[in-house]
C-alpha cells in the first residue's frame, strides 16, 4: 500500500464539504480535508458532511482553519474543533496572526485542552503570511504550549518562502508530525514585505508535485516515512482548467502519484 494521500480543501475552495468528500472518494484519495467556517457552518452542514463521509467511507485527515488573531474569539476556534470531532477528523490546522508569541501559545494551549478526548491533534502551521513565520518560531511556540496534542505542520511552499532549511525539518521530533501538506512551487519568491504578493503565491500559484522548483524529494526524505500527505495544491490554473471537482481532484492525484512513483 502506498503513502496515504489526502485531498486538501484548498484544492477545491470553490466547492463545499460534500463536494470535497465525493471528489476525494471518486478519484481514489485516501482521506479528505474540510474547511470549516464557524460563521457559516451549521448543524445541517455537519449532518450533510457526516452523511457523505458515511456514504463514501472517507476519513477526514484534517479540518481548517483556526486562525488565531489578537481579537479572535476562542468560541469560534472551539467550534472548528467540535465540528472536526463530530466528523472524526484527525487534526485541526491552526495559524496565528497574533504578534505576541505568548498569546499564541496560550490560545493554542487552550485549544489543545479543548481537543482532549476528541482524538485530534492541534497542528500549528508556519509561514510568512502569519506571525509564526518559520519552523524555528513554530517549534518555540509548541515548546511553550507543552501539550501532547500540540503539533507542527510542514508545507513545502512555506518551508521555502520562510527560509527554513530541509535539515531543520529533518530534525523535528516525529511525534510532532501527525501529517504534512505537500505541493510544489516556482523558484521565484514573493517579497515577504508584500503581503498581497505572498497571498497570491500561496493561494494561486502552487504547482503540481514535481512540476516546480522546490526540493520536494529531499523534504519528503526528511519527514517520517509513513507520514500522511495532505495535497494542498491551491492553484488558479487548476481552478480555471478543471471546473469539475472530480476532474480537478483526479488531475492532482494523478500528478502526485506519478511524482511519487518516479521517486520509487
Amino acid at each position: 500500500m502506498g503513502r496515504k494521500l489526502s485531498l486538501a480543501s484548498g484544492v477545491l475552495p470553490d466547492f463545499g464539504a460534500v463536494d470535497v468528500v465525493e471528489a476525494g472518494a471518486a478519484t481514489g484519495f485516501d482521506a479528505v480535508g474540510l474547511w470549516i467556517d464557524p460563521a457559516e457552518w451549521t448543524p445541517r452542514s455537519t449532518r450533510e458532511a457526516r452523511a457523505a463521509l458515511a456514504r463514501t467511507g472517507m476519513p477526514v485527515l484534517d479540518v481548517e482553519v483556526v486562525w488565531i488573531k489578537p481579537d479572535s474569539m476562542l468560541d469560534d476556534h472551539r467550534k472548528v474543533i467540535d465540528v472536526g470531532a463530530e466528523l472524526g477528523a484527525g487534526n485541526v490546522l491552526c495559524v496565528s496572526s497574533d504578534p505576541d508569541p505568548g498569546a499564541t501559545a496560550d490560545k493554542l494551549s487552550a485549544l489543545c485542552r479543548h481537543a482532549e478526548g476528541a482524538g485530534m491533534r492541534v497542528a500549528l502551521e508556519f509561514g510568512i503570511f502569519t506571525e509564526v513565520r518559520n519552523l524555528a518560531q513554530a517549534l518555540a511556540v509548541i515548546r511553550r504550549v507543552d501539550h501532547p496534542l500540540a503539533a507542527v505542520l510542514v508545507d513545502p511552499i512555506h518551508v521555502d518562502r520562510s527560509g527554513t532549511m530541509v535539515a531543520e525539518a529533518a530534525a523535528i521530533d516525529p511525534a510532532l508530525l501527525p501529517y504534512a501538506q505537500f505541493c510544489d512551487a516556482r523558484a521565484a519568491r514573493p517579497d515577504p514585505a508584500d503581503f498581497a504578493a505572498v497571498i497570491v503565491d500561496a493561494v494561486d500559484l502552487r504547482e503540481q508535485c514535481g512540476a516546480g522548483a522546490l526540493p520536494l524529494a529531499a523534504l519528503l526524505e526528511a519527514l517520517p516515512p509513513d507520514i500522511p500527505l495532505s495535497i494542498e495544491l491551491r492553484s488558479a490554473a487548476l481552478r480555471k482548467g478543471f471546473a469539475d471537482p472530480v476532474l480537478r481532484a483526479k488531475a492532482v492525484l494523478d500528478a502526485t502519484r506519478g511524482w511519487l512513483d518516479r521517486l520509487a
